[in-house]
């Protein structure tokens, strides 16, 4: 039985779910809160698995501590303890190769990884910063949208705390403000482009998922939470991933 340990909503901390259903290996999910996240994982014998995330063009102090301290998703398995997606793909491969993560050819395999890599720098951090920028526009819309939707409520459970403490977070954690929210949208078509393109060449959306499919979704269904974004993925090979992957609840 793993132990994961996740923030509630977090897309990172999805596409560590995702894969472990896609292995059909048992696990127990450990939720632990936002903010006390790099604590809690370092005191459960994690570290932040060798990242160094950068919020635009900035590694703001927040983002420096939990570099250093630990983060989420993190796998506890007896006397192991991996950190961050790519290593967790790479642990769940390894010991359960079926269904597999990654193509066995290794021209496609490599091909995946580009996508994966991408997928967890680039992808992931704009999509955090594209939502985060909504929030400290507009804080009480944000909360109302976020209360449920393709990976359940996002970060906190009550609207108040959503509310008062996402903006923050935006603001000092990733460097967003409201001037920050033209930019950030400016970059998503060619974003999705470069989705739909994989999509196209069969690196993503086959039909058995790869490690980089469930990178991909969990950033797409964070952003879509923005009802003012709908439009841009509309008719996109993108949006039938995250819908295939991630379909909006019932």
């Amino acid at each position: 039985m793993y132990m994961l340990y996740v923030i509630p909503g977090s897309h990172a901390c999805r596409s560590a779910i995702l894969m472990l259903e896609h292995k059909q290996v048992p696990y127990r999910r450990v939720d632990v809160p936002t903010l006390l996240h790099p604590l809690a994982a370092r005191l459960h014998g994690f570290d932040a698995g060798g990242e160094t995330r950068i919020a635009g063009t900035r590694r703001t102090p927040a983002i420096r501590s939990g570099d250093r301290l630990g983060t989420v998703p993190a796998l506890a398995s007896h006397d192991h303890r991996i950190s961050t997606n790519r290593q967790i793909a790479r642990f769940l491969e390894d010991r359960h190769p079926e269904p597999p993560l990654f193509p066995a050819d290794p021209l496609q395999r490599r091909a995946v990884e580009e996508a994966e890599r991408w997928a967890n720098g680039t992808l992931q951090m704009a999509a955090r910063r594209i939502a985060l920028a909504w929030a400290v526009r507009d804080p009480s819309a944000m909360s109302r949208s976020v209360a449920d939707g393709r990976m359940g409520y996002l970060l906190y459970g009550r609207a108040l705390t959503r509310r008062l403490i996402i903006p923050i977070i935006g603001r000092r954690v990733f460097d967003v403000d409201p001037a920050a929210d033209p930019e950030l949208l400016a970059d998503l078509p060619a974003m999705l482009d470069r989705i739909d393109a994989w999509i196209a060449d069969r690196i993503l959306g086959g039909a058995q998922p790869n490690a980089a499919d469930f990178m991909i979704a969990p950033s797409l269904a964070l952003i879509l939470y923005r009802p003012d974004v709908l439009h841009l993925f509309e008719n996109r090979p993108a949006l039938e991933l995250v819908d295939r992957l991630l379909p909006e609840p019932a």
